[in-house]
């Protein structure tokens, strides 16, 4: 981490965790902080479900909720930006404080509940970036006192097909009560099948993909990839933060309810990873979550089965110079091993974590 990032790291840290998230978006918005030209390396680039992702690293949802920075985010070096989680309606989400740093562990958890300005707000933020380069996904999610929770899921694809380089189904935040009930095969299925009808009625077809939680045993992971095949979904995101804890030095805070983000989740996320690029086989697209944090740690998720990777939390700790780092240092391991691709390595490390217990 450079001098800069320090600075800019224990400045945002004298803040509460929710008033420095508002504060970077600010920055960004404002054209701060310059990065460097982003790499461009043609071994990094990735063709993924009829896109063209300039390198595999992505920015995980949660962070840019009303897709206020996605162009900015792609400054810093990201191959592609995802926004949301979005709901149809606004909400204000979970009673604060709701979001809490585990800076001992290099991990968050949060209890945000999908807080956001609704759809409205990023329809129209999207629409005026319509036309210019970069890869942003949306994120799309249920209002937590919907009466149809998959209504408002096809809601999410009629209103941002037109916008979305590709939309994100999220069943797996552990904040909204019941959300995760519905990547139990029935209502799992039901969803899938009624997100791909709407999808087919929009006027533009993007890929689909679903994420899911890591908290799941190997039936449901079975279940879920069934129902991903048989639906004509085009991948799945693993994965979201998770409700276990596993061994943690951040003392009170670890009691935290919510789910944990950031270097603690790395192995059980790619245990899950792998498992599912076993369930799914290889020609479905896997993007890998959580953890990553370097280039080492987004090489491995590759390793285990990822097309792409996607960090958020990471960069709390690391400051935003590190999206570059981390693709320079692909672009460097690539160049070190003289691959032809970095997708040359997807799948050698595939037993060895798919082998692993995911408790």
């Amino acid at each position: 981490m450079s001098v800069l990032d320090r600075f800019g790291q224990k400045l945002l840290f004298t803040f509460d965790p929710e008033t420095a998230h508002s504060l970077s978006i600010a920055a960004l918005r404002c054209g701060l902080p310059v990065a460097g030209r982003p790499i461009r390396d043609e071994r990094l680039k990735v063709g993924l479900c009829g896109l063209d992702f300039p390198n595999p690293l992505g920015m995980a949802a949660g962070y840019d909720k009303n897709a206020e920075v996605p162009d900015a985010l792609l400054g810093l070096g990201f191959g592609f930006a995802e926004v949301g989680t979005v709901t149809p309606l606004p909400q204000a989400g979970n009673p604060k404080p709701r979001i809490f740093r585990l800076t001992a562990d290099e991990a968050v958890i949060n209890r945000l509940g999908f807080n956001n300005e609704g759809h409205a707000a990023a329809e129209k933020r999207l629409a005026a970036r319509k036309g210019r380069p970069g890869i942003v996904g949306v994120n799309i999610g249920a209002n937590k006192d919907s009466a149809d929770r998959i209504g408002d899921y096809e809601s999410g694809v009629s209103r941002f097909a037109a916008y979305a380089s590709y939309l994100t189904v999220n069943i797996s935040s552990p904040n909204t009560p019941g959300l995760r009930n519905m990547q139990a095969r029935e209502q799992l299925g039901e969803l899938l099948s009624r997100v791909v009808a709407a999808r087919a009625a929009a006027s533009a077809q993007p890929p689909v993909f679903l994420k899911i939680a890591p908290d799941l045993v190997e039936a449901e992971l079975e279940d879920i990839a069934a129902e991903v095949a048989g639906n004509r979904v085009d991948g799945v995101i693993v994965s979201n933060t998770t409700i276990s804890r596993p061994p943690l030095r951040s003392g009170d805070t670890a009691r935290e309810t919510g789910g944990l983000s950031g270097r603690p989740l790395f192995d059980r996320s790619t245990i899950a990873l792998a498992r599912m690029r076993k369930l799914l086989g290889p020609d479905m697209a896997i993007i890998g979550v959580g953890g990553v944090d370097s280039a080492d740690t987004a090489l491995e998720k590759i390793r285990a089965g990822a097309d792409l990777v996607q960090l958020y939390t990471g960069m709390i700790y690391a400051g935003p110079a590190l999206p570059g780092r981390i693709v320079a240092g692909m672009a460097r391991f690539a160049e070190t091993e003289r691959l032809k691709s970095i997708r040359d390595l997807r799948d050698s490390h595939l037993d060895r974590w798919a082998s692993k217990p995911l408790s």
